[in-house]
């Protein structure tokens, strides 16, 4: 970012060159956005496919120019970059912006400034893990206490989309990724939660260091708390670095019984003492356990940070109750698929990483692990030494699953271990096959990857169909024509 970009205000681009980096969620609004502002845009993209086309298609009536399959030259002429979300720093089209001194908005940078006067505030949410099932309770939360709100940002909802539409929201629960936070120097939420911080996206970053300030930047402006887990101590450091308005409070979130200005749980009972009157002596009651769901460890302590926020928007107790009752997880993160033969099969498709993967694990006693995919730079030695006393197998799958192979032959020598060598459309079922065969009733055999999911499938939430399908064929009887 150079020290050009807050000199520029969105009042002055009318008549600008202005670079879109990407098309997709962000990018297809920025562009649309930007030209509505009377500014010249030009869009680029390395990919050159059938959507991409589309969406060209859709952006150059506008008198929007989209340059496909080009993504490292810098137009003649740009006055600023606003680029989407997946655009490393290190990009040759944002090295050549920074040598000619022309600043780089994100589109959640662009979507703060296009924001109205009377604009609602914004609840905001980072972390390596986590994110999104917490911005939906919250969501939830507001709902439930009358507020008119949405679920935007990383989730799926381009906030440029809300900002620039005609809908009166009361408060904005937002999801906001690393990569985001990272060009996005002026914003200044109501309040911020850093859920988490463990190794991700590093090469994106450069280095964990880099990593946790971005994810720190949530906290910049905080108007009336920032909140941190009490159990990673890391976050609390980003409050501690972080510029705020005066009179914001730091409030903890923890899985044991809160201190002062904390939130946590109870004789299973979740109890707020940050948002109360006398916090040295009184604790609200806000929900029981039972009602987050699922009621997993790190579930929990999601709608803990959910209620932390709702709670500093003055959202009342039954609110919290009412709303983590009405919620319901997206698919793919600790969804229960079916029993068969007293086994539990669980889908966690969306533990793309070790500490996703750590917390699911943690959450169950007996365990049949299915894991493996992309590791990303991972290592896998503290997960196993972690998750070694409960796992009762384990099945490997996909590109990396050596990686884990070799963590488990140091750590859990006498876990019995599948490597199924194989990538074809039949490999998720002979995995769940696999699975069945070592799990014994009361068992749960877990899908939670700890890896990425390119090298077999398309997404995550593929994967996650594939292990759901395996398991309901395995329910009905049906054999793959493939075994």
């Amino acid at each position: 970012m150079t020290s050009d970009a807050a000199a520029l205000d969105v009042s002055d681009l009318a008549g600008r060159q202005v670079t879109v980096a990407g098309l997709g969620v962000s990018g297809v609004p920025a562009a649309r956005a930007l030209r509505g502002l009377g500014a010249s845009v030009t869009v680029v993209n390395g990919s050159d496919g059938e959507p991409q086309r589309a969406q060209a298609a859709e952006l150059e009536p506008l008198g929007i120019t989209v340059r496909l399959g080009d993504g490292e030259a810098l137009p003649e002429g740009t006055e600023l970059i606003v680029t989407t979300p997946g655009w490393k720093p290190t990009s040759p089209l944002f090295l050549a912006a920074a040598e000619a001194g022309v600043p780089i908005w994100g589109d959640v940078e662009l979507a703060w400034r296009l924001r109205g006067a009377d604009a609602p505030p914004w609840l905001a949410v980072t972390g390596t893990n986590g994110k999104t099932t917490t911005v939906r309770m919250l969501a939830a939360i507001l709902e439930a206490a009358g507020l008119h709100t949405a679920a935007v940002g990383n989730i799926g909802v381009s906030l440029l989309d809300i900002v620039l539409g005609d809908e009166p929201y009361d408060v904005l629960a937002v999801e906001l990724s690393s990569y985001q936070l990272h060009w996005a120097p002026s914003l200044r939420a109501h309040s911020g939660a850093v859920l988490n911080l463990a190794p991700d996206h590093l090469d994106w970053h450069g280095s964990m260091a880099a990593y946790a300030a971005d994810k720190g930047r949530i906290y910049e402006g905080n108007q009336v708390a920032c909140v941190y887990n009490v159990a990673d101590p890391a976050t609390e450091d980003l409050v501690r670095a972080a510029d705020v308005e005066e009179g914001c409070r730091a409030i903890g979130f923890t899985l044991g019984t809160p201190g002062p200005s904390q939130l946590g749980v109870v004789e299973d009972i979740l109890v707020d003492r940050a948002f109360v009157a006398d916090r040295e002596k009184q604790a609200q009651e806000l929900a029981e356990v039972s009602d987050v769901n699922p009621p997993a460890p790190h579930n929990i302590a999601n709608a803990l940070a959910a209620a932390a926020l709702a709670r500093a928007f003055g959202v009342p107790p039954r609110a919290v109750r009412d709303g983590l009752r009405a919620f319901r997880p997206d698919p793919h993160r600790v969804e229960h698929v079916a029993d068969v033969g007293g086994v539990a099969y669980v889908d966690d498709s969306k533990a793309t990483n070790t500490h996703a993967a750590e917390a699911s694990l943690g959450a169950y006693e007996h365990i049949v692990w299915i894991a493996g995919g992309l590791a990303k730079g991972a290592t896998f030695d503290e997960l196993v030494l972690t998750a070694a006393k409960r796992l009762r197998g384990v099945v490997l799958i996909g590109a990396d699953r050596a990686l884990i192979g070799e963590a488990l032959a140091r750590h859990a020598t006498d876990v019995p271990v599948v490597d199924l060598d194989r990538t074809d459309t039949g490999a998720m079922a002979a995995a769940v096959r696999e699975a069945a065969r070592l799990a014994r009733p009361g068992d749960t055999v877990l899908m939670a990857p700890a890896c990425a999911s390119m090298d077999m499938f398309t997404n995550y939430n593929k994967r996650g169909d594939a292990f759901a399908a395996a398991v309901h064929d395995l329910a009905s009887g049906r054999v793959p024509d493939d075994q």
